[in-house]
């Protein structure tokens, strides 16, 4: 098949005129993209789905997050974000997010929006409720003890103890090392011994 010398300039203009249009339709989107954090305030925060601390920035706008992306400057993930990570921007926005807390009582069969004074005096009551009804100062074990005869036999004693087997905490691995470490005093203070992480399980 020939190509006119006509026929090759009609091509290469309309292939160069289809490249320029192109490149005019990406400038437009790249100034949109611009657009959407232009004016924004840029804070820098970490991932709360795991123990990774993937570090993100997000873009707030009049209160409202407008844009979530990683943070390239992070030493942990560099920028790059998991699926979990990269759907950040959707914890905030998203009409079925909880922003109360919620409580239903024994025997009922609804949820109700609680304060969040109510709820956390609720729970300090109950485990100071909990802790006195359950606290154990001694327990009893047995130990091989010689006899006067010379034999061993089993010999029941009592073992200061100081714990409540009434309470058990599981941790979250969105807690870092130092809030685990403050964690870890205030359970053991309480005398918690069932004290176990998301991370480990």
């Amino acid at each position: 098949m020939g190509v006119s010398r006509r026929d090759f300039l009609k091509l290469s203009g309309s292939t160069l005129l289809i490249s320029s249009l192109s490149a005019e339709a990406k400038a437009e989107e790249q100034k949109a993209q611009e657009l959407r954090i232009k004016n924004s305030i840029e804070s820098k925060t970490i991932c709360p789905f795991c123990s990774v601390g993937c570090g993100i920035i997000a873009h707030t706008k009049d209160g409202q997050v407008i844009n979530t992306e990683g943070d390239p400057e992070h030493p942990i993930s560099e920028g790059t974000l998991c699926s979990k990570g990269a759907s950040f921007y959707q914890i905030v926005n998203n009409p079925a997010r909880l922003t109360k807390p919620r409580y239903r009582a024994p025997g009922a069969s609804e949820w109700k929006d609680v304060e969040w004074e109510w709820a956390l005096d609720e729970i300090a009551k109950r485990v100071k409720q909990t802790r006195d009804k359950t606290f154990k100062l001694t327990s009893k074990s047995k130990v091989k003890e010689k006899g006067p005869d010379g034999q061993d036999k089993d010999v029941e004693k009592d073992f200061t103890v100081n714990r409540t087997d009434g309470m058990a905490h599981v941790g979250s691995a969105a807690l870092d090392n130092e809030e685990c470490y403050m964690l870890q005093k205030v359970l053991r203070s309480w005398g918690l011994v069932y004290i176990e992480h998301q991370a480990r399980i």
